[in-house]
């Protein structure tokens, strides 16, 4: 960071004494002693600092401590604001913070500094560890939030001063996190800065497109909105309601977003202006909505009512539209005075109307029902996900689109927009997720990935002892819904890889002529960097830990040799009895003589046209197959489950319907490959040729392919007569004691 020299001239910047009565405006009781010291301190540490801009570096956490004061929040807050970047960027520490200020602010200070000596191998990792860890610090006290938000606003105004190579990703940062951050504390005028600061350097394109054609509007407007707004206003009065009427122009980034969905003019738009009717009570409101739709007409299906269902972020109005003056399209929100600071400041308005002079507090601010969401989501999405899976789910719980559904018995679950009854399912509770095998949606059964429409009535039928379907984790939409499924999978994977460990942990013990019992390692977990005895024998089933490293943890006088995984110094004379390296092929003799290689007896097409069977897996009798035709070179034959078909999708005029016509007189056999994962012991390969002979089939060609120490993989090419014959070989193999798994490779 450059320093320039006291001497050169600095700008002007806020005074102390104007610090402390822009919060004294709010807060007569303000601490002016620990709003004047840590003003001091801040500017000592930082010294002669710049910012990019080549102003002082202190300018900054002065900039932000305004723009929290325009939200009247607490002294705390605001010497936070002050002191944010001294443990990040000067010689101050967190114990200088606590000794000076206490350790409530340095709490706050800590909260908002970066990790450091991050050992991530990407930046994304690393920016989603730092996302992280502000996301934990926001869940033990939200002021870290509104400090944030108003950090990354000051640096947002000033983001033509950074270099172009970083002006792209620290916008694009704002617009996936921080701004619908902050719509989702209710913070909406913060978050449509945010976008729009996000939008301009984005794509400056479009956005000096729209604003020009926005001013454009305005110009050619002004006597129908001044016409409306009074119109509106003597409507009311008429009815003994006091309002106060605010003409809105939609955000450039709401519209920009808006045309890209439906593919319109700005023109079209319907709602590029609004009205807001701020009235002094709920029943004011309601009164207020009655007024508007009996004198102009409604537009159907536009009418919102936030007030008696608020939205997660507390915010609270009636949203209606309605052709007006000039058969003008016209969208009013009516609210009361106070649902409309917490609209515009969500979650800092939250004791505004508790204490008339007071200061948003820390307590007040933790009662809202948004800040209440926050905490449920971080303490979901810290559960034990990678860096970067936390910085996905959080982006997916960050959408602020959203359909209201109901339960059978009248609750309101609030989901994102595309949610299905699997979302609902799991934002009810995580075991009614894992167990749905069904729902019903307005009393009709219907299918689980059904997109849900607000209003829906949704009753989720389970059963127990179920674990999802890996494959809904990329159906769903909600972040909790993900993590659950993802954790669910996991946790099966994991009984049966430890399943498998125990079984090679026994094994193991039993070599080394030791007994073996489960208790024996937990003396031992610390030794080998496990939590628990399950992890220990996961880990050994997944080929992640070698078996003898667990017997050398329980015994540590015991030897055990350590076979080398492969490739590595001499051969290993390993548990097929042959002198292999890793990855060595051998062949049986007179598998060059493959059967089926000629032209095969298949219905479905003439001639003398070649036939040969796919590589890399084989068909057999039984098989459900296609032909594909390749010119000059034949048909090739693939079974059906072939993912190599897949190449061929976008060209149905080479796709044959062929079937098979066998002679079962003539006892022909084909080809088909099977891999066995086998444990690690002499004689195994002997154990399954044993096996594979004795139920009349023919070994082809095998392949070695090392997993771990402990485990083997056998890649078979084997002639059978048909998928009975085949099914059963593999049947015979899987109830072997040696073996781990047998499947089946489709070429």
């Amino acid at each position: 960071m450059r320093r320039r020299h006291l001497s050169e001239a600095i700008p002007f910047m806020m005074r102390q004494y104007e610090l402390v009565d822009r919060v004294r405006k709010y807060n007569p009781n303000a601490d002016e002693d620990l709003l004047n010291r840590a003003y001091v301190y801040a500017m000592k540490a930082h010294g002669a600092q710049l910012r990019a801009s080549g102003d002082p570096y202190f300018s900054h956490p002065l900039e932000v401590a305004a723009i929290l004061t325009e939200q009247r929040l607490d002294d705390a807050t605001i010497v936070a604001a002050v002191l944010h970047d001294t443990i990040e960027d000067t010689e101050s520490t967190r114990e200088d913070i606590d000794r000076l200020f206490g350790s409530e602010i340095g709490g706050l200070v800590d909260g908002l500094t970066k990790l450091k000596k991050l050992d991530l191998v990407s930046q994304k990792a690393e920016q989603a560890e730092n996302f992280r860890k502000l996301l934990l610090a926001i869940a033990d006290d939200v002021r870290v939030l509104l400090v944030k938000l108003a950090d990354r606003l000051h640096n947002m105004r000033t983001l033509h001063f950074v270099p172009v190579e970083k002006r792209e990703r620290i916008a694009q940062e704002t617009l996936d996190i921080y701004a619908p951050l902050a719509g989702r504390m209710g913070m909406q005028h913060m978050r449509e800065e945010l976008e729009q600061l996000s939008f301009r350097t984005l794509m400056p394109g479009p956005c000096a497109m729209i604003e020009e054609r926005l001013a454009d509007l305005r110009s050619r407007n002004v006597k129908l909105i001044a016409n409306i707004e009074q119109e509106l206003i003597d409507a009311l009065a008429k009815r003994g309601i006091e309002a106060e009427i605010k003409g809105r122009e939609k955000a450039p980034y709401s519209i920009f977003r808006k045309i890209e969905n439906k593919s319109i003019a700005v023109e079209q738009l319907s709602d590029i202006y609004g009205f807001r009717i701020l009235v002094d009570t709920i029943e004011d409101c309601y009164r207020s909505i009655g007024v508007v739709h009996t004198r102009w007409q409604t537009v159907p299906g536009r009418f919102k009512d936030y007030i008696s269902t608020p939205k997660q972020n507390d915010y609270r109005s009636i949203h209606t539209t309605v052709i007006g003056p000039g058969r003008q399209r016209v969208e009013l929100q009516i609210r009361t005075r106070e649902m409309h600071q917490i609209a515009e400041y969500g979650v800092a308005a939250h004791a505004l109307y508790k204490d008339g002079v007071g200061s948003a507090s820390s307590e007040a601010i933790h009662e809202s029902r948004s800040y209440t969401w926050l905490r449920r989501t971080v303490e979901l999405l810290s559960e034990g996900d990678s860096p970067e899976e936390f910085l996905e789910h959080t982006k997916l719980e960050l959408f602020h689109d959203q359909v209201f559904c109901f339960t059978p018995k009248g609750r309101v679950i609030a989901l994102p927009r595309a949610a299905t009854p699997i979302d609902f399912a799991y934002a009810i509770h995580t075991e009614l997720g894992n167990n749905a095998v069904g729902c019903k949606i307005n009393g009709r059964i219907a299918p689980l990935l059904s997109e849900l429409r607000n209003g829906d009535e949704v009753e989720i039928v389970s059963t127990g002892g179920q674990t999802p379907p890996a494959a809904w984790e990329a159906l769903v939409v909600t972040g909790k819904a993900r993590a659950a499924i993802r954790r669910a999978t996991r946790e099966a994977v994991r009984k049966q890889y430890a399943g498998l460990g125990r079984q090679i942990v026994g094994r193991a013990f039993e070599k080394a002529g030791k007994a073996f019992a489960e208790d024996m390692l937990k003396g031992a977990l610390a030794r080998l960097a496990r939590q628990s005895v399950d992890d220990v024998l996961a880990a050994v089933g997944r080929g992640e830990m070698f078996s003898g490293d667990v017997v050398r943890a329980v015994y540590p006088e015991i030897k055990v040799e350590k076979r080398p995984s492969g490739g590595h110094g001499k051969p290993e004379v390993g548990w097929f009895g042959l002198k292999k390296a890793s990855g060595l092929v051998f062949k049986v003799p007179g598998s060059n003589d493959r059967p089926g290689s000629h032209a095969l007896p298949i219905r479905g097409f003439g001639g003398d046209l070649p036939v040969r069977f796919a590589s890399g897996g084989g068909a057999v009798p039984g098989d459900r197959i296609v032909g594909i035709l390749t010119p000059g070179e034949g048909i090739t034959v693939y079974p059906i489950q072939s993912p190599s078909l897949v190449a061929f999708e976008d060209q149905t005029d080479r796709w044959l319907d062929v079937r098979w016509e066998v002679d079962e007189d003539r006892n022909e056999f084909f080809q088909s490959r099977i891999v066995v994962n086998c444990m690690n012991e002499p004689g195994a390969l002997g154990i399954v040729a044993t096996v594979i002979g004795n139920h009349g089939a023919n070994i082809e060609h095998v392949e070695f392919n090392s997993r771990s120490p402990d485990l083997r993989d056998i890649i078979i090419d084997v002639s059978v007569r048909n998928l009975v014959h085949l099914t059963g070989v593999i049947s015979q193999l899987r109830g072997n004691s040696v073996v781990s798994r047998v499947d089946r490779v489709y070429g």
